[in-house]
């Protein structure tokens, strides 16, 4: 009854992410992308002298015995543990034991809000964000702030990515679809969010 009524004062445009009844909220989520900055575990079975605990590095990348360098940006766990197996082969007389790949602390999923926000900074939140949540985690708008005009800012490799976002109406509860689009974007680490 208590889960109705928090529903029931939901505005429509979070309903319409939320999942149905009988679907799985897990079918919702996405697979977990490795960023710079998350320490990984990587435990190869049988051989407790090849388990470790990895910090990615800012190139996105890890250093494992006997395999070497791997680029770990934007791999799936799952992605690694193939790389591993493989790097390992040689070493094996028969098949190479299980690897497990597994994120211990997603601590390089981070961006940033700027602007006339009442609590400006960098968030680690440990999870997806939406430009529309980020905004929130940072206090939400101040009186003044200009919620037509969000920005954010994306690296692309060397280049910036300017993503125009209008917020006004959906912080207002009445958003068209086009504008819940824009406020529904999901941020990637590294994101800069202003709000002028």
């Amino acid at each position: 009854m208590l889960a109705a009524t928090a529903m029931a004062a939901l505005p429509a445009f979070f309903l319409a992410a939320a999942p149905a009844a009988g679907q799985s909220a897990a079918a919702t989520l996405k697979p977990y992308r490795i960023n710079p900055g998350d320490e990984i575990e990587i435990y190869v079975w049988g051989d407790e002298r090849l388990q470790r605990v990895l910090k990615v590095l800012p190139d996105g990348s890890v250093s494992f015995p006997l395999v070497g360098r791997i680029d770990a940006l934007n791999k799936l766990p799952t992605d690694l543990e193939g790389v591993i197996v493989k790097g390992l082969a040689d070493q094996y007389r028969n098949s190479v034991p299980r690897v497990t790949v597994s994120v211990k602390n997603p601590s390089g999923l981070s961006f940033s809000v700027a602007g006339k926000v009442r609590s400006p900074g960098s968030f680690t939140p440990g999870h997806y964000m939406n430009v529309l949540e980020a905004v929130s985690v940072a206090g939400g708008p101040t009186e003044f702030a200009d919620l037509g005009r969000v920005k954010i800012y994306r690296k692309n490799g060397a280049q910036i990515q300017v993503i125009d976002v209008r917020l006004d109406t959906a912080m207002k509860g009445n958003p068209s679809n086009a504008d819940l689009q824009g406020a529904i974007i999901e941020l990637q680490s590294g994101d800069t969010v202003v709000v002028p």
